[in-house]
């Protein structure tokens, strides 16, 4: 880069750098002594561990542009339909076998759909990535997938997720179809807002209403369960918009030399006290669809009491003006705050299950 060229500097949202690039250019004339310099490799160099590494090398492309190695992302998608599964066998009593069934038809959906938001995201961008220091070497970015070719993937992709889908009971196509636009669209949301974790939450928290009709329950048709559905897909919002606005944090400095709206930056002077009414959001409503459905005291200990419990930790002990600590409890928090509602949810299922069984026999006839 000579004398003349422009230096670009980077700041990324979501799930691993999947879906929000912002982007900045100063110039050599504008730069100053506070501007960091970008350390990043001139020449592309394939992995040389981990998972993409064992694939055959005219896979690889297409495996970083789903983000196969960086699993965060599809933990985040996957939690909402867990919960609301969960809390659908909850409602309506579903076998064990149908619960595990339809949990890891969720999961091998998170990780379809997961990456072709990705892949989405990078046609979108195909034209300011080139030009960003962390972003030129992505696929589409270095010339090693062509636009055309990453089309036809995402429709495979699509196409995958939709054979997916088809597993389930056939209303869940009512339901699911409809989010495709905001998977579509939502890499637009960065450009013309300052709350694009909002429009981000709308579209990782869609799962919450899927578990319900998974599992044969029809949310037109049943209030309860709509209420239910739509209080917990209310709540993964609220921690989708939280768990992001600290990995917004990340790129603050950045963001602020570029211009770039941020709504870490629109808050930066009260996070903490953001992140705090977010969590106080996500909990109680959390808590109010676990009262919809007449959950027992094992779902507000277990899910509420510990979503309370780490939440509050990861707020209280998060150093925003470290990347690396930002980056530590975004990628953790996904387990420790969504493992924790699982389980909290898992036992609520336990228990009313062996409970409805303890009365079925009590009122057999002798």
């Amino acid at each position: 880069m000579d004398s003349n060229s422009a230096y670009f500097n980077k700041g990324d949202r979501l799930a691993e750098g999947c879906v929000v690039e912002v982007l900045s250019v100063v110039t050599p004339q504008a730069r100053t002594s506070h501007a960091p310099e970008i350390n990043v490799p001139l020449v592309y160099e394939a992995p040389k561990t981990g998972i993409v590494a064992s694939l055959p090398r005219s896979w690889i492309p297409y495996a970083e542009l789903i983000r196969l190695d960086k699993p965060t992302g599809t933990y985040y998608l996957f939690f909402p339909c867990l919960f609301s599964t969960l809390m659908g066998a909850t409602y309506n009593g579903a076998a064990p076998l149908e619960v595990l069934s339809a949990t890891m038809l969720f999961f091998t959906g998170a990780i379809i759909m997961r990456g072709a938001g990705c892949t989405i995201n990078d046609l979108w961008d195909r034209n300011l990535d080139p030009y960003v220091a962390r972003t030129r070497l992505r696929p589409i970015a270095r010339g090693a997938v062509a636009p055309s070719r990453a089309v036809v993937f995402t429709g495979f992709q699509l196409l995958t997720g939709l054979a997916i889908l088809l597993q389930f009971p056939t209303s869940c196509l009512y339901y699911g179809i409809p989010s495709l636009l905001l998977v579509a669209t939502y890499p637009l949301a960065k450009r013309v807002t300052h709350y694009p974790q909002f429009v981000l939450g709308l579209t990782f928290s869609w799962g919450a209403l899927m578990g319900f009709p998974a599992l044969g329950v029809d949310l037109i048709a049943d209030s309860t369960a709509a209420k239910a559905a739509g209080l917990l897909y209310s709540s993964c919002v609220a921690w989708t918009v939280l768990y992001d606005m600290i990995y917004a944090h990340m790129d603050i400095k950045d963001d602020a030399k570029a211009g770039i709206k941020s709504i870490a930056l629109r808050h930066n002077k009260e996070t903490k006290v953001v992140l705090s009414g977010l969590a106080v959001i996500q909990i109680g409503l959390l808590a109010a669809s676990g009262m919809a459905i007449g959950a027992s005291p094992v779902f507000y200990i277990g899910s509420c009491g510990s979503a309370a419990i780490t939440l509050g930790t990861m707020i209280w002990k998060v150093k925003l003006k470290d990347v690396g600590d930002c980056w530590w409890w975004f990628k953790n928090g996904a387990l420790l705050t969504g493992g924790g509602i699982a389980a909290g949810l898992l036992g609520e299922y336990v228990l009313q299950t062996n409970g409805n069984k303890y009365k079925a026999i009590k009122q057999e006839p002798l």
